[in-house]
């Protein structure tokens, strides 16, 4: 479970998920989506 350490003022952006890298600092990764199907072609 996630505990919440500090308040740092990040502004967030909707579509991006926020984390604490390797070095300590925070990173931002764009969130993966479930596309649409793709409709098969015709033969």
């Amino acid at each position: 479970m996630a505990e919440k350490v500090m308040k740092c003022g990040v502004k967030k952006v909707k579509g991006y998920l926020y984390f604490i890298d390797k070095k300590g600092d925070i990173s931002r990764a764009k969130m993966a989506r479930g596309g649409k199907k793709k409709k098969k072609k015709k033969r």
